[in-house]
């Protein structure tokens, strides 16, 4: 059985480590006020799309909406997005020109383990999840069976940032919910290869 380690506090936490940073989490990094303006704009603004994948040899709803963005010059991005942009690569220091959204409706919305694809990804340029709403618990753990298993709450405001090296040695997911819970939205800022 793995070791499930519960991290919080106040300040940065390194959850996995390797020479590209590993995974940090690096709780409050945006105020609450900012964080509920960001989640209603969202809410309201982001195109939201409800998607279906195949999954071991049969089609299966996506079981959270999704939306995607590219930051360019032809892009008019839904408000509040060029800010969010410019204080995630402040606060990383990463040139993200992709963010990919995901609304977690309810207790009954998740994502299974996995770590993201990098083929579209710029080598060595980290990934930054900012958490909006609800908090949920994501789970980090190694591909191969040769550590614990993490276990994050990711509050409002909140950033967990992800090397592109801990894409290839880890996995990450929210599991659904027994109780209810309110909404959540996380934007996953990438640097996409052009």
């Amino acid at each position: 059985m793995a070791f499930q380690e519960v991290l919080f506090g106040p300040e940065p936490v390194s959850v996995v480590r390797d020479e590209e940073g590993g995974v940090r989490y690096l709780p409050a990094s945006i105020g609450p006020q900012l964080a509920h303006r960001w989640f209603d704009l969202l809410m309201r603004n982001a195109s939201w799309g409800a998607y279906r994948r195949m999954m071991y040899d049969r089609e299966v709803a996506v079981p959270r909406l999704m939306a995607g963005y590219a930051e360019d010059a032809q892009a008019e991005l839904p408000e509040p997005l060029t800010e969010a942009f410019n204080v995630m690569r402040s606060l990383v220091g990463a040139p993200f020109n992709h963010v990919g959204l995901n609304l977690y409706r309810d207790e009954n919305d998740s994502v299974a383990p996995h770590g993201d694809k990098v083929e579209k990804l710029v080598i060595g340029q980290p990934i930054a999840v900012l958490s909006l709403g609800a908090t949920r618990r994501m789970s980090i753990r190694p591909r191969r069976d040769t550590g614990r298993v993490r276990h994050i709450d990711l509050e409002a405001g909140s950033v967990l940032v992800m090397s592109y090296e801990s894409q290839l040695t880890h996995e990450h997911g929210i599991a659904k919910m027994a109780q209810a819970c309110e909404p959540r939205i996380s934007l996953a800022f990438r640097c996409f290869a052009l």
